[in-house]
């Protein structure tokens, strides 16, 4: 479940529980305290992608704290 993972603070890149480091961007700034959960396939086509200025597919999370 999404509510179970870790969220970078630097990408905002949601990460598998067990993790240390961040899978996109290797930063250890990991947090629980994050909401809302967006899936991005195509970041090249995606006007959500750009403004969180993402480039690489995946699931991020819209607000960390």
């Amino acid at each position: 479940m999404a509510s179970d993972r870790l969220v970078c603070r630097e990408c905002h890149r949601v990460n598998d529980p067990d993790n240390e480091t961040c899978d996109a961007c290797n930063s250890s700034s990991l947090t629980e305290d994050w909401a809302g959960y967006v899936v991005i396939s195509h970041p090249e086509d995606s006007e959500i992608a750009s403004e969180m200025q993402v480039t690489e597919p995946g699931a991020y999370a819209l607000k960390v704290r």
